[in-house]
């Protein structure tokens, strides 16, 4: 799930635990775990509700100081149903980043990510991209996915959807600002260079 950068520390201490939004079609499902800039985070319930009934108690639990400040920050077509989510911080750590620090790939490590890069690359309508954008971050740790993507002739947003399949392998971490190599992603790079893939 999307937070805005401000909610991160109030979902990381516990004090934010509910989030209000304007869906067509429900985008959680209560029992879920969903990783956040904060910390991955459990879905215990969805219900959806009128906006005029949230209260200030509940609009201070979703990171407002006011239900009308709440009401003026929800986005979406306002004929659309407002759910609210009840959610609650996990602790523990996030395996996405236990996988990106495991920086001691094998030969079939290394060849199975070859194997998922090139399904990616086959499938994509803009055609091989996937060494491209490991590079470039690599060279430009920690800038703008816009500026990345442009490089690329590329969109922001489908860029940046490709990148989330990157970091979903372990193989680049998110910044405040653009990403970076993790070190299993700088691990990969390093053995690609280096060696030949393996032949069957």
């Amino acid at each position: 799930m999307l937070f805005k950068s401000r909610f991160w520390p109030g979902i990381a201490d516990g004090s934010i635990t509910v989030t209000f939004r304007r869906w067509k079609r429900p985008q959680a499902v209560a029992g879920h775990v969903y990783r956040t800039p904060a910390g991955l985070i459990a879905v215990d319930s969805l219900a959806v509700v009128a906006a005029g009934t949230i209260s200030d108690d509940e609009a201070r639990l979703a990171g407002y100081e006011t239900a009308r400040g709440l009401a003026t920050d929800l986005r979406g077509d306002p004929t659309l149903p407002v759910y609210r989510v009840a959610f609650r911080r996990l602790d523990g750590p996030d395996p996405r980043d236990e996988l990106a620090a495991a920086d001691a790939l094998t030969v079939d490590d290394t060849d199975q990510i070859r194997e998922r890069l090139a399904r990616w690359d086959r499938a994509s309508p803009f055609g091989p991209w996937t060494q491209a954008a490991l590079q470039l971050i690599a060279e430009h740790p920690g800038r703008r996915a816009g500026d990345l993507a442009a490089l690329l002739r590329r969109d922001t947003r489908s860029f940046k959807l490709d990148v989330r399949k990157l970091k979903a392998l372990g193989l680049t971490i998110s910044l405040a600002t653009g990403y970076r190599l993790s070190p299993r992603g700088e691990a990969f790079v390093a053995r690609v260079n280096s060696a030949p893939a393996r032949r069957s």
